[in-house]
């Protein structure tokens, strides 16, 4: 019986090959990033309120304007044909067919056009910048034309840190696989090479604050940046135009010592003027993990490993079935904290306990 999303992981594990499971799963060099994420939530205690008429919660937000059922949204994550045959499209009709959101990667399996064409709800496309700006310009036209409700551009990753398992098992996509976004570019296959070299050929580590106001000039669509984990940087941004800010380390898949996620996103919510939304990844299994973020500062979590687990298991719907299990954690979460609404959600209900 699957009933939370370690048992979906310990199905996808049987399933998957062990270079597809160890891609997934892994984190940069020692893993101590990986590690520190999940263990930022044991950290916090709820102080829970009682007698406070729970009988009805509502989990129902909204993120840049688009109304969501609940304040998990999808996380953009890479190859899901290595999961399952329906890769990235049935992905994206689980995801927004439970009222959620799903943010598509740049390395998908799957065209973005046909993505959002399946989709019933909306869909992000995350954006990394190649070092040919006529390639990258080509993505956000197309995400655009496509119609992307939004761009969530990576700055985390000027190049890509050794994943060592990746290493090990000279890790490179499936026969049958491609970059399908970049179909037609000669930038679509990894070439006989792993994801790293990959990056060092194609994205740019001269990206700058000045690529980000590049950016915002080039589309209409709003500009979302993820990978930030210091205030001073998500004001910067935000002063450049960017409409929300992921807190985020990659899922512990760059800096092998940047700090778990959930103890950046106070200081970060805090620096910014409240028009600027706050969102964060990392870590996130349990819905009540989710609360933890919301009470301290995030309008919404995004979970990437977890939507990757259901797939792996049981194609679209076992990804239906990893949102709806996260959806009544969460709901349950709410009820005994004494909160029936996201808004009462606050700083006051948390205290850090190590």
């Amino acid at each position: 019986m699957l009933i939370n999303v370690h048992d979906f992981e310990r199905v996808a594990a049987q399933r998957l090959s062990q270079p597809a499971y160890d891609y997934y799963r892994g984190g940069a060099r020692d893993e101590i990033s990986l590690r520190r994420n999940r263990q930022a939530y044991s950290d916090y205690a709820v102080l829970y309120k009682v007698l406070a008429d729970v009988s009805a919660i509502d989990l129902s937000t909204s993120v840049l304007g688009m109304p969501v059922s609940m304040p998990i949204l999808a996380a953009p994550t890479a190859f899901h044909g290595m999961a399952d045959v329906g890769a990235e499209a049935a992905s994206a009709r689980a995801v927004t067919g439970e009222g959620s959101i799903f943010i598509l990667s740049t390395l998908s399996n799957t065209p973005m056009e046909k993505v959002i064409q399946e989709a019933s709800g909306p869909v992000l496309f995350q954006l990394y910048i190649y070092k040919d700006r006529g390639v990258t310009r080509e993505l956000v036209q197309r995400a655009q034309a496509a119609g992307a409700r939004a761009l969530v551009v990576t700055v985390d990753a000027p190049v890509l840190a050794i994943r060592e398992k990746d290493t090990h098992n000279r890790f490179t996509l499936p026969p049958g696989l491609t970059l399908a976004n970049l179909s037609g570019t000669g930038k679509e296959t990894l070439e006989g090479g792993g994801l790293d070299s990959y990056v060092q050929r194609q994205l740019d580590p001269s990206l700058s604050m000045r690529d980000l106001e590049w950016l915002v000039a080039e589309t209409s669509l709003p500009v979302v940046v993820k990978g930030v984990v210091r205030a001073d940087d998500a004001v910067r941004c935000a002063q450049l135009g960017a409409r929300a800010i992921v807190v985020s380390n990659h899922g512990g898949r760059q800096l092998d010592h940047s700090p778990a996620t959930l103890h950046c996103v106070e200081r970060v919510r805090q620096a910014l003027d409240p028009s600027v939304e706050v969102w964060m990844d990392g870590g996130i299994r349990r819905g009540a993990e989710a609360m933890l973020a919301l009470c301290l500062g995030a309008r919404v979590v995004l979970v990437g490993r977890p939507l990757l687990w259901g797939l792996a298991a049981a194609g679209e719907e076992g990804v239906r079935q990893v949102f709806r299990t996260l959806r009544a954690e969460l709901n349950e979460a709410m009820l005994l904290t004494g909160c029936s609404q996201l808004q009462q959600l606050s700083r006051d209900l948390v205290e850090r306990v190590s």
